[in-house]
Formats: C-alpha cells, structure tokens, sequence
C-alpha cells in the first residue's frame, strides 16, 4: 500500500515538472526590470503648467522622447502654473521613490528648496525650463534666456520707430527665464533707445488670456501701441489677439521667444515680427539623454544648453518644416 501510494506521489511530482516545462510562458520580470532583463528606472516629469502651449509641447516632446529608452517609465505631472501644486508634486515624487525627477519650474527660487529635496533625497534632479542654478548635485538642461531676447532685441533696434509707444509682458517673477529675458531687453534695447515709451508693463505669467486682458486695458489707455515686446508667444499671441482685425495696429510689431506653431504661423501671416526659436524637441532628446547618462552612472551631474535661432519673415518656412519633421505640427 505505502509502495502505491509513494508511486502515485511521484507520478504526480514529474507531471507537475512536467507542465512547468511545456508551459512556454517566461517568468515576468520583476517590477523594477524590463523585458531584457535591463533595470527599468523611474523618471517623474513635473511640468510648469500644460496650458501653456510652450509647456505643453516639450511635455509632450519629453514622452515621445522617452519611448527611445526601454529602461526609463516615465509619468509625467502637470503642475498647472502653481508653485504650491507643484511643489507637493516634487514632495510626492520624493515620497514614491522615483529614480530621477525632472523639474521645469513654475516660478524657480519657490521649487528651489523642494528640488534640493530631491539631491538631498539621494535621487537625481533635472532642472529644466529654466534651469535653477546654485543646488550641487543637480543637472540642468536648458537654453540660454539673455541670448533669446538678445536676438530679438537686437533687430528692434532698428524696427521699431522713433518716439515709439511699447507695451511689455513679462513671465513670474524669480522665474529664471522670466528675469533673464526682461534684463536682456533693458541693456540690447531700451538702455539703447531712451526715445522708446513704456506705456504698459505687467506679469502675465507666460499666459495668453492673461496677456489679452493687459493688452485690452492698453489698448484702451493709448492712442496708440507701436510694439508689443513678450517674454515669451503665448502672451505675445494673446495681444496680437486683442487687436486682430483692427487697421490701426495693422503695422504694430511683436515680439515673443520659443517659436510655438503659434508664432511662426503668426510670423508668416505677417502678424508677428520675430521669434527665437526655443527647440522643445531638441529640449526633449537632451534630457532622455542626460536622464540615461545619470542613471546608468555614465555621468554624475549634467549642465548643457541648446541654441537660440532668431525666427523672422526670411527664415520661418524653414523652422516651420522642422517642425513638421519633427511631428509637432502635423
């Protein structure tokens, strides 16, 4: 009886084996590895704010980019232009553990100390759109904030008229961006042209429906508006809004930086007079890449910069079929 019932049990042990074997379904791989066996890292991606149509392109050109690399998920947040939404994302980030966390600031010195956090944390952090400088152990990728006004500054000089009335629209204050490109076109431009009237000045947050109501209350206030002079095209766009279809500002000139689909069609049209391009896609692939680099321990810290391309009526065909090269318009 016994001898049965041992034969019965290792009949039943080698089908198990068996089954096991012919099964041809490989183990899953473990929750922080991929499907090569390569460790799969954990990359947050904080945006300023995806109403903002330069955020919401390199947010979306970050996910795109993040594809190329199996060994990075990444989940982006949006931190919807508000410093503490933002900073709690950052904290939460910290809380669940990711390997790396990519930060564009709201309004820069309030993130600050949360990504210091991050370092402090042990985990890496990216800076990026404008770029925090001063936090050791961080990285950056970013571009360069005086030159992209510079270009524009530099050719108004010699576009805008005479005893000229300009408005100017700025992003938040202590937004690295923000501060670098008003102080850009102090020294190229109005240091340079004393004859040039601010007759309008204010934060506008990088927003373009905050812009419209400022350049509503200008147009309103003055008899007339000879250049719109923005930090950034959302806001720029949003003035020319304002005034679209009104003879008299048929020759008023405008100024932005990023080179959104926006603006480079508003370039062609006539509307606007420049741009810089501010390159989300080239953003993108430096980031992954700086991201990779950091993770796998090829590099420690990471600090590097793309270009500043004037955009104007010349050359805009040119930037709007890179553009469509590369996917962002359609």
């Amino acid at each position: 009886m016994k001898k049965k019932l041992l034969s019965l049990v290792s009949l039943l042990l080698v089908g198990t084996l068996l089954a096991g074997c012919s099964s041809g379904k490989p183990a899953a791989p473990a929750p922080n590895d991929s499907a090569s066996g390569e460790k799969t890292y954990k990359v947050a991606y904080i945006a300023r704010a995806q109403s903002d149509s330069f955020a919401a392109w390199l947010a979306n050109s970050v996910k795109e980019e993040a594809t190329k690399y199996p060994n990075i998920k990444l989940e982006v947040f949006d931190g919807q232009a508000n410093d503490d939404k933002e900073n709690s994302m950052i904290e939460n980030a910290i809380t669940n553990k990711f390997d790396l966390i990519i930060v564009q600031p709201n309004s820069g010195e309030s993130q600050r100390p949360y990504v210091e956090k991050v370092v402090q944390s042990g985990i890496f952090a990216i800076t990026t759109n404008a770029r925090i400088s001063g936090i050791p152990g961080a990285s950056s990728v970013d571009a360069q904030p005086y030159e992209q006004a510079a270009v524009n500054a530099r050719a108004a000089l010699t576009q805008i008229p005479q005893n000229a009335k300009v408005v100017v629209l700025k992003g938040p204050s202590g937004n690295f961006h923000a501060d670098e490109r008003r102080a850009s076109w102090q020294k190229e431009f109005f240091d340079k042209r004393p004859d040039v009237k601010i007759v309008g000045e204010q934060i506008a947050n990088w927003n373009k429906d905050e812009a419209m109501k400022y350049m509503e209350d200008w147009v309103q206030a003055n008899d007339k508006i000879d250049a719109v002079i923005a930090m950034n095209d959302n806001m720029a766009a949003g003035a020319l809004e304002v005034v679209k279809g009104n003879a008299k500002y048929t020759n008023m000139l405008a100024y932005g930086v990023d080179g959104t689909a926006e603006a480079l069609f508003l370039i062609k049209e006539g509307r606007m007079t420049s741009t810089c391009l501010q390159n989300a896609n080239e953003l993108a692939e430096k980031m992954l890449d700086a991201s990779n680099k950091l993770l796998t321990g090829a590099e420690k810290e990471i600090n590097t910069d793309i270009g500043n391309p004037l955009v104007n009526k010349d050359n805009v065909d040119q930037y709007i079929e890179i553009l469509k090269k590369s996917g962002t318009i359609k």
